[in-house]
Parts: C-alpha cells; sequence; structure tokens
C-alpha cells in the first residue's frame, strides 16, 4: 500500500551515507553553510561498503592513513581495517559533526528528473516504514550528489560457469554472503582471482578443510604492514596532529611515487612486485604459472593483503591455487581443462566480479531526457559531473590509489562550482562542449581497468579526453593542482534559469 506525501524542497541531496557521502556532508556544512542539505540512505546503516558486504575477512585494500576522513584521521595502529571497524569509525565520525542527524535511512531514490524550468531536481522517493509499509514521496533539490559508488547492491556480474546448475553442494557470491554459512571442515573452491579472493582465501582456510583459489588467469598482490606506527613514533617528539600530517603526506607520497613509477615504468612495476611474491611465497611454488600474470600492474587491480596473510595461508596444508579453465561443475566438484582434473568441493564461491553502474539504480533525466542510457557517451568533466547534466556530482574514487584522496578532492571541486553559483547568481551549472570542438575530442573509458566486470561496464561509464578538465584524475598532487588553479569556467557552462542567460 502507498501513501503520498508533501514536496519537501532542499537545496543539496546527498545520495549514498557511506564514506563518500559522510565526507560530502563534512564539506558541505563546514564551506557551504548557508545551504540546506539531507543524506538520503536506501538501506538501514551507514557505512555503505563496510556495512553490505559480510564475507569472512572483509577488509580494506588500501592503508587507513589515507582511506580516512582527511578531517578527522584514522585513529588506530592497524593499518588494513576490517570491515566492522571501518564502519564503526564512520559512524564515530558522523556523530562527532552533527551528520549522523542528517541522515535519512530507508529512503531509496527511484528517479532523478532535472527541470530547466524549475532550475532544480524532482526525486521519486520510495520510504519503507518500520511496519513495511511503502511510501512514496517527493524531493525538490537544487543540486543532487551521487555518492553511492560504482557498484550495485542488488546483482552482480552473471558468471559463465558451465554446469554449475549440477553441483549439489552450496554456491555463494561474495557479495551475497550468508553469515550463517558453516564452512568448518568443508572443502572450497574460490572461483576468481580478484582483491575479493585474495581476501577470502585466508580467512577461510582458519576453519575450512580444504580451500581451493580457481582462477582463470593469474593476479598481483603485494603485502603490506599489519600494522602503522609511524603516528605513535612521531608523537613522542610532537604533537599528535603535527605526526598525523606528517604521516598523512609521508603516504601520499610514497603512493604516488609507487602508482606513477608502476604506469610509466611497467616492466621495472612488474619486476618488483613479482620479486616480492616470490620472497612470500613456499619454496618450489609453481610462480610462473600462478603468478605471472598478462597485464601490467594497474592494468587490473594491484591486490593489496596485510601481513602477508594471503601468502602465509599458502604455507598451510590444504590450500592450493589452481590456474586453468573449467571444464564443467559436477554434483561435487569441478573438472577443469587441462588434464580433466577434478577439484573436490562442499561449497563453491564464485568471486567473479561486480555488476558496475554509477547511478545505482536510480533512472536520471534531464528534462525528460534519459540519462542513464547514454553515460557512455558523455565526457566527465575533472572527474566529478557528467556532460550536459547541471547541478549534479557524480563523486568516486581513484581505482589505482587510496579511494579517499579522489573522492575528498572532486567533492572540493564541486563546492568550487557552487560557490561560483552563489556569487554570481548562476542558478544552473552544467559541463559543455560545443559539438565543433566535440567531435575532435579523443574518447577514452573513466575506468582503464582491463578486468571482465569492468569492461563489461564501459557502455555504463562517462568517457574521458585526457585533456584539459575532460579528465579524471589518476593522482592527488595532479587533482589538487588542478582543483586549487584550475578554472571552474572552463568546460562549464553557467545559466541563470528562467532567462537562460548565460552567466
Amino acid at each position: 500500500m502507498a501513501n503520498t506525501t508533501a514536496v519537501e524542497e532542499l537545496d543539496i541531496v546527498i545520495v549514498g551515507a557511506g564514506l563518500t557521502g559522510i565526507n560530502a556532508a563534512y564539506r558541505l556544512q563546514t564551506q557551504l553553510p548557508n545551504h540546506s542539505y539531507a543524506i538520503l540512505e536506501a538501506r538501514d546503516s551507514l557505512g555503505g561498503t563496510w556495512d553490505f558486504w559480510k564475507y569472512p575477512g572483509i577488509r580494506s585494500d588500501s592503508t587507513m592513513a589515507l582511506y580516512g576522513f582527511p578531517w578527522r584521521p584514522w585513529p588506530y595502529e592497524e593499518s588494513m581495517a576490517g570491515a566492522k571497524a571501518i564502519k564503526s569509525y564512520i559512524a564515530e565520525c558522523a556523530a562527532s559533526e552533527g551528520i549522523d542527524k542528517k541522515i535519512r535511512y530507508h529512503h531509496r531514490v527511484k528517479a532523478a528528473n532535472w527541470s530547466s524550468e524549475e532550475q532544480k531536481w524532482t526525486l521519486q522517493l520510495e520510504i519503507t516504514c518500520e511496519d513495511g509499509v511503502t511510501e512514496e514521496k517527493q524531493i525538490k533539490a537544487w543540486w543532487l550528489l551521487a555518492c553511492s559508488g560504482y557498484y550495485s547492491y542488488d546483482k552482480v556480474l552473471p558468471p559463465t560457469i558451465p554446469g554449475i546448475d549440477k553441483f549439489q553442494g552450496q554456491v555463494i557470491h561474495p557479495q551475497f554472503w550468508d553469515e550463517n554459512l558453516d564452512y568448518a571442515d568443508k572443502r572450497i573452491i574460490v572461483i576468481g582471482s580478484g582483491a575479493t579472493a585474495i581476501t577470502l582465501l585466508p580467512s577461510l582456510a582458519e576453519k575450512a578443510k580444504q580451500v581451493t583459489m580457481l582462477q582463470r588467469s593469474p593476479s598481483y598482490v603485494l603485502a603490506l604492514p599489519r600494522k602503522d606506527k609511524t603516528v605513535k613514533t612521531l608523537s613522542k617528539w610532537m604533537p599528535r596532529s603535527w605526526a598525523v600530517t606528517i604521516n598523512w603526506f609521508q603516504r601520499m607520497f610514497f603512493e604516488t611515487v609507487f602508482v606513477q613509477f608502476v604506469l610509466n615504468f611497467p616492466n621495472a612495476g612488474r619486476r618488483f612486485v613479482i620479486d616480492s611474491m616470490k620472497s612470500q611465497l613456499p619454496k618450489g611454488f609453481a610462480i610462473e604459472k600462478h603468478f605471472n600474470p598478462r597485464y601490467n600492474p594497474f592494468e587490473q587491480r594491484l591486490c593489496f593483503c596485510p601481513g602477508a596473510d594471503f601468502f602465509k595461508a599458502l604455507h598451510k596444508p590444504g590450500v592450493s591455487i589452481v590456474t586453468d579453465v573449467i571444464d564443467t561443475v559436477t554434483s561435487d566438484g569441478i573438472i577443469i581443462k587441462t588434464g580433466g582434473e577434478k577439484i573436490e568441493a562442499d561449497i563453491i564461491v564464485t568471486a567473479t566480479g561486480l555488476h558496475m553502474e554509477v547511478l545505482s539504480s536510480t533512472a536520471v533525466t534531464v528534462d525528460g531526457k534519459p540519462i542513464n542510457e547514454t553515460m557512455g557517451e558523455r565526457y566527465v568533466w575533472n572527474g566529478c559531473m557528467i556532460e550536459g547534466v547541471p547541478n549534479a556530482g557524480l563523486l568516486t574514487g581513484y581505482t589505482a590509489a587510496s579511494w579517499t584522496p579522489g573522492v575528498d578532492v572532486r567533492t572540493r571541486n564541486l563546492i568550487k562550482v557552487i560557490k561560483h553559483q552563489d556569487k554570481t547568481g548562476a542558478s544552473s551549472a552544467a559541463p559543455h562542449i560545443p559539438e565543433s570542438k566535440r567531435a575532435s575530442m579523443p574518447a577514452g573509458p573513466m575506468m582503464t581497468l582491463t578486468s571482465t566486470y569492468a569492461r563489461a561496464a564501459m557502455k555504463r561509464m562517462p568517457l574521458v579526453a585526457g585533456i584539459g578538465p575532460w579528465k579524471a584524475g589518476t593522482n592527488w598532487v595532479q587533482d589538487v593542482w588542478a582543483m586549487l588553479f584550475g578554472s571552474v569556467k572552463d568546460g562549464m557552462k553557467y545559466s541563470s534559469g528562467a532567462k537562460d542567460k548565460a552567466i
């Protein structure tokens, strides 16, 4: 049964109460205190990724010194934290700034339409009440910030696994993990070689009888220290706030240099990572077969593990890696192509990829014209706005570096645009490319990963040209420079609304 309530008006609406949305809220209320805002969250709790995923061992895959909020640094020594600790941290940060009071749970944004006549967004909401009754509501907003990441919570990349219906055991995807699943003394096959599989293997190996990671192609895996004691050490000689700042810039410097080194000198980067893996693996391990990827580091995600836990698990009896193609699944295992070998299993975990989409399940239109279907034809402006979409931010972080610094600098860039509107009286701001210029612009994918799930999402991702503001930066230093010294007028069309007068 649906009820309809009155239309509410807000200046800014943030969609998503994960780390990205909480960070955007902080930046808005500190830099734009005169603008009203609310955070709409479809689920019943904040935390986003760190509340949603439940599979064993779920954790960050970058150092928390950078992944934490820049305005409230990660306070613990644990460098790559688990989901519960990260969610607790996000909740504490939100409460400390009063942001938690701005969150509206069970508010799913079903559709968003920009009206040039009204110079506002109209959001169609589905609100689930405590008694299960669903209400429909409208909110009108001047600005809309999409902070829900780039993968769907509702569906995954459909895995193509021949014979999977024959399997008599349990098949589970990490995205929909059953926390009541008892895998003690079970034989488990994890299909996949990405960050999820790398995280799962050591955790499952603690209880399972046998764990086999079955990969079609190898990945790069690099061990990072489990603890970060830099702040504790520096705090002996200086105020903790100084120590935190020094540690942040130190981590950012080394991450930026490492990523740029690997991207610019892929052969040397490849040797460095492979040599590191060799030093961690058991003696006599078939490295050439299982850890010699066909691609260069960062063409697909480079996986990290804390305290080398992934490599340590491979020293245990019953834990192994098989690099091959699946011939077929049987009632009690998987037969691989090479030699027809059978791997027996009680549980199959399909860590085979995500369904990526930048606007989640929200149907977005501009004056009635759909945007979702044409996303792959539109350019991204400074990594945070979509060509032809007024007063809307698309906030995502880096894929080849820590997520949060990218999210933060892009949020600050959006705030520059809004401040320019406040100063000039412009009611709308939309990235714009003249047709004469657009025809000759390079067109590349916003996300350059070559992973199967990333390639499958190319048409759902905006374009980059790699020139001017039409790019999505790959490192914080370049993005901060562009944010501080770039012009918010470059590639942007401002207007005063009703008169459609350019500003």
